[in-house]
C-alpha cells in the first residue's frame, strides 16, 4: 500500500517529467534552465539539477522548454488541485491555453466583455488606438469552474428557487460561463523583458475583470535569487511566486557561499512572495 502523500507524490513526478524532457545539462555543464553567461547561474542551478538527479542531454530551445514546462505544470496540477474536492467543491478544470488566443479569456464569466471590445475595435481604428492591447491577456495555464445546476446547489437543503439569484454567475440555470478561479504563468526562465510582461499580465487581469479576481500567480524555475525578485517582490499585482524546486534552490545559495543572493533568497521566502510548487495546490483552495 503506498502511503506517500498526494503532494509528495506528484512533486517527485513533475520533477521526473521534467528531467525527460526540459530540464538538462548539456555536455559542456549548462543546465538547460541557466544563463550559459552567467557563473552563478550556472553554479546554482547545477546543483539543483544534481539534486533532481538530471539525465545529461542536448538543451532544448528556449521555446520548446517553456512549452513543456507549461505542459508538465497543467499536469501537476491536473493530479494535485482537482484531487482537493473535499476542501474546494466543484465542477473543475486545469487548461493549457496554449494556443495564444489574444481573447482566450472571453469565454470565462469575468472577461466575456473582452469580445465586445474586440469587436468593436475591430470596426473603429480610433477606438482600438485608444485600446491598444492592454485588453488582450493570454495565460499560460487557467483553472476555472463551471456553473452548477440547480439540483447540485439544493443537493444538501433548498439554498434557490425560481424567486431568487436570479443574477448569479455560479447558478446554471443564469445561463453564466465559466468563472475564471487562477491564471497561471509558467516561465522556465527569466529576463528582465519576461518580468515586466509578467507584471502588465497580471494587472490587464486586474483591471479589465468584472467580478472577483482570480489567482494570479507565477511557476518559474529561474535560478538566480535577483531575477526571481523582480517578479517575486512588491504586492498587488501577482498573488505569489512559484519555483519548481525550492528546497533544492534554498542548498544550491546556500553551497555557492553567494551572501547576497542568500540574503534576497531569505527575503523572497520570509516574506511569502516565493513558496515551493508543493505550495501552490493548496495555496488555490481558497
Amino acid at each position: 500500500m503506498n502511503t506517500q502523500a498526494l503532494i509528495a507524490r506528484a512533486r517527485r513526478l513533475f520533477h521526473k517529467r521534467l528531467m525527460d524532457s526540459a530540464l538538462t545539462i548539456s555536455d559542456s555543464g549548462v543546465p538547460s534552465n541557466a544563463d550559459s553567461c552567467n557563473r552563478l547561474s550556472i553554479q546554482i542551478a547545477r546543483s539543483i539539477a544534481e539534486q533532481l538527479f538530471s539525465q545529461t542531454g542536448e538543451r532544448l530551445a528556449g521555446q520548446k522548454s517553456g512549452s513543456q514546462f507549461e505542459l508538465i505544470i497543467a499536469a501537476y496540477l491536473n493530479e494535485t488541485f482537482l484531487s482537493l474536492g473535499h476542501l474546494r467543491p466543484g465542477q473543475w478544470h486545469v487548461e493549457r491555453i496554449g494556443n495564444h488566443n489574444r481573447l482566450a479569456l472571453a469565454r470565462f464569466e469575468q472577461y466575456a466583455h473582452l469580445l465586445a471590445l474586440s469587436n468593436a475595435a475591430d470596426h473603429d481604428p480610433q477606438l482600438a488606438a485608444a485600446l491598444g492591447s492592454d485588453y488582450t491577456i493570454t495565460p499560460d495555464i487557467v483553472i476555472f469552474q463551471k456553473p452548477l445546476s440547480d439540483e447540485t446547489i439544493n443537493q444538501s437543503f433548498p439554498v434557490v428557487d425560481e424567486s431568487v439569484s436570479l443574477l448569479a454567475a455560479i447558478r446554471a440555470t443564469n445561463g453564466g460561463l465559466p468563472l475564471l478561479h487562477a491564471s497561471i504563468s509558467a516561465k522556465w526562465t527569466i529576463r528582465s523583458d519576461r518580468s515586466q510582461n509578467t507584471r502588465a499580465e497580471a494587472l490587464n487581469l486586474i483591471r479589465n475583470r468584472k467580478g472577483h479576481l482570480p489567482h494570479v500567480v507565477v511557476v518559474t524555475a529561474e535560478p538566480l535569487p535577483s531575477r526571481l525578485a523582480s517578479i517575486a517582490l512588491g504586492t498587488g499585482d501577482i498573488d505569489c511566486t512559484y519555483h519548481f524546486a525550492l528546497p533544492e534552490l534554498q542548498c544550491a545559495i546556500e553551497e555557492s557561499n553567494a551572501d547576497d543572493a542568500a540574503e534576497m533568497l531569505r527575503i523572497m521566502v520570509d516574506g511569502h512572495r516565493l513558496k515551493d510548487i508543493s505550495d501552490l495546490p493548496l495555496d488555490l483552495i481558497p
